[in-house]
C-alpha cells in the first residue's frame, strides 16, 4: 500500500481545524494541524511529505506571510488557501506568489478532498523526480544498481569509473535489455560533470526535422536546444545509428568545434543491431572515431553465469514485497535453466520473469520452468544456448541457496548452520567465496 501523505492544516480556529482534520482523515490522508503560521514552520521543511491547508487570516503571522515562507523554503510545496468572504482578490494575489489553490468560505468538503487529492498527487510527483535526481547524481549508487559478481560486471564497474573521469565522448553498445541507459547515467554520475546537467534524447523518436530543431534549434515552441541544455554537461544520444547523415555532420561540426577538452561531453548508445552492419559503416567515418575513442560494451545476461541467479533472487525479493506475498522458491532444475537460457531480452527480459514468477506464486499456480519455457518458445532462434562448466551450474547454485537461506533467517548463522546442514567454518569460507557478509541481512 501506498504511505497516506500528510495534510497540515493552518487555522486559528480549532472547530476549522477539527473540521477539516476529521473529514480528510476519512478521506484517507494523514492530517495534521497547527493553531498557527509560527507552530507549522517548526514542522514544515524542504521535502515534507505532504501538502498545506491554510487560512489566509491569522493573528500573528498570516496565511500571506506563511506562504511566502514556505514557497522560499520549497517552492514544489503545494499550499491551499481558504479565504473569507471578499478576499477573493488576496486569494488571486496568493495564487501568482505560488499557491496550489484557494476555496473560498463556506466551502463544500467534497471540493477540499478533490483539491487535497490533485495537491497529493502533484507532490507525489515532485518529491519522486527529486528523489530520481539525487539518486542519478550519485555514482555510488548507480553502481550499486549494476547488479553482479562475475568478471563481466567486475570490468564494467572499473571501466566506468577510468572512463567517467575522463574527458572524451563515449559510445556504449551492447544487446537490447542489457542497461545501456544506466550506464550512461553511471558515467556521469561518477566524473567531475556529476553536478552538471544531464540530457538525453533518442535518435530514433523523431523525424529528421523535429531532431534537427530539438537538437539544435530553432524550435517551433521556442524550447531552449538540447546542445544548449546540456551546455557544461552531458548530452547523451541514444538510438546513435539512427541519426541522418546531415544530422551526422551537424554534431560533427559541434564537436569540432568545443575543441579538447570539450565543454559538454557527448554519450552515444546503440540500440539496434542489424544483420551484417555494424556501427562504424552506419555513421561517417570522421564522426564514428569521434565517438568511439573510448568504449564500453555490455556483456550480454547468458555470459554473466551466477550473475543471473543473483539477479533474479535481488528481482524476484523486489516483486514480492511490491506484491506482499512470497518469494518463489527456485529449485536445482529451475536454476539451471535460468542460467542455460538464451535470455534474448537480457536484463530486461529477467525482470519480466522475475515479476510473472512473483505473481504465479502470489496465486498459487505456475512455475519458473514454464516461464522460461514460454519465453524461449518465442525467442530469437539466432539466439543459442551458450554451455557454461558444470563447477560453474554449482557454485552459483550454492551462492544462491546461502544467499537465500540467510535472507530468510534475517542474519542468523546458527538458523543457517541448521538448515544447510554445515559447520561453522565450512559456511564462513563460502560466505567469503561468494562475496556474503552477515550485515547485509540483519
Amino acid at each position: 500500500m501506498t504511505r497516506a501523505m500528510k495534510v497540515a492544516i493552518v487555522d486559528d480556529e480549532a472547530d476549522m481545524r477539527a473540521s477539516i482534520g476529521q473529514w480528510l482523515a476519512l478521506s484517507g490522508f494523514d492530517a495534521e494541524s497547527y493553531p498557527s503560521a509560527e507552530e507549522a514552520l517548526k514542522a514544515i521543511g524542504p521535502d515534507f511529505p505532504g501538502v498545506v491547508v491554510s487560512d489566509i487570516r491569522m493573528p500573528g503571522m498570516d496565511g500571506m506571510s506563511l506562504l511566502r515562507r514556505l514557497m522560499s523554503l520549497d517552492s514544489g510545496l503545494p499550499v491551499i488557501m481558504i479565504t473569507g468572504h471578499g478576499d477573493v482578490p488576496m486569494a488571486v494575489e496568493a495564487m501568482r506568489l505560488g499557491a496550489f489553490d484557494f476555496l473560498e468560505k463556506p466551502f463544500n468538503p467534497d471540493r477540499m478532498t478533490e483539491l487535497a487529492k490533485k495537491a497529493t498527487q502533484a507532490r507525489r510527483l515532485t518529491l519522486d523526480n527529486r528523489a530520481l535526481r539525487r539518486e542519478l547524481a550519485d555514482g555510488s549508487s548507480i553502481l550499486k544498481r549494476l547488479v553482479g559478481s562475475s568478471p563481466a560486471m567486475e570490468r564494467l564497474r572499473e571501466d566506468i569509473l577510468d572512463l567517467g573521469q575522463a574527458d572524451g565522448h563515449v559510445l556504449i553498445d551492447g544487446e537490447t535489455g542489457t542497461g545501456k541507459t544506466l550506464v550512461a547515467h553511471a558515467l556521469h554520475a561518477v566524473g567531475p560533470r556529476a553536478a552538471r546537467r544531464f540530457v538525453t534524447v533518442s535518435c530514433a523518436a523523431w523525424s529528421e526535422d523535429q531532431l534537427s530543431a530539438r537538437l539544435f534549434g530553432p524550435s517551433d515552441d521556442g524550447a531552449i536546444p538540447l546542445v544548449e541544455e546540456a551546455r557544461g554537461g552531458t548530452l547523451c544520444l541514444e538510438d546513435i545509428e539512427a541519426l541522418s547523415h546531415s544530422l551526422q555532420a551537424r554534431l560533427l561540426t559541434f564537436i569540432n568545434e568545443q575543441g579538447s577538452p570539450p565543454e559538454t561531453r557527448i554519450i552515444a548508445i546503440r540500440n539496434q543491431h542489424a544483420p551484417d552492419v555494424t556501427l562504424e559503416h552506419a555513421l561517417r567515418a570522421d564522426l564514428f572515431y569521434r565517438l568511439g575513442a573510448m568504449t564500453i560494451i555490455l556483456p550480454p545476461l547468458r555470459t554473466r553465469g551466477e550473475d543471473i541467479l543473483q539477479l533474479f533472487t535481488r528481482l524476484s525479493e523486489q516483486f514480492a514485497e511490491e506484491y506482499g506475498c512470497e518469494v518463489p522458491e527456485v529449485t536445482t532444475q529451475e536454476a539451471a535453466q535460468l542460467m542455460q537460457a538464451p535470455w534474448p531480452g537480457n536484463v530486461r527480459q529477467l525482470l519480466n520473469i522475475a515479476e510473472r514468477a512473483v505473481l504465479q506464486n502470489r496465486r498459487g499456480s505456475g512455475s519458473i520452468a514454464s516461464l522460461l519455457m514460454a519465453d524461449n518458445e518465442a525467442a530469437s532462434p539466432a539466439l543459442t544456448t551458450e554451455g557454461k562448466p558444470l563447477k560453474e551450474y554449482v557454485e552459483a547454485f550454492e551462492r544462491m541457496l546461502i544467499d537465500n537461506t540467510m535472507r530468510r533467517h534475517k542474519g542468523s548463522i546458527v538458523a543457517v548452520m541448521e538448515e544447510l546442514c554445515l559447520p561453522r567454518r565450512t559456511l564462513n569460507e563460502k560466505m567469503a567465496k561468494y562475496g556474503l557478509q552477515r550485515s547485509d541481512y540483519v
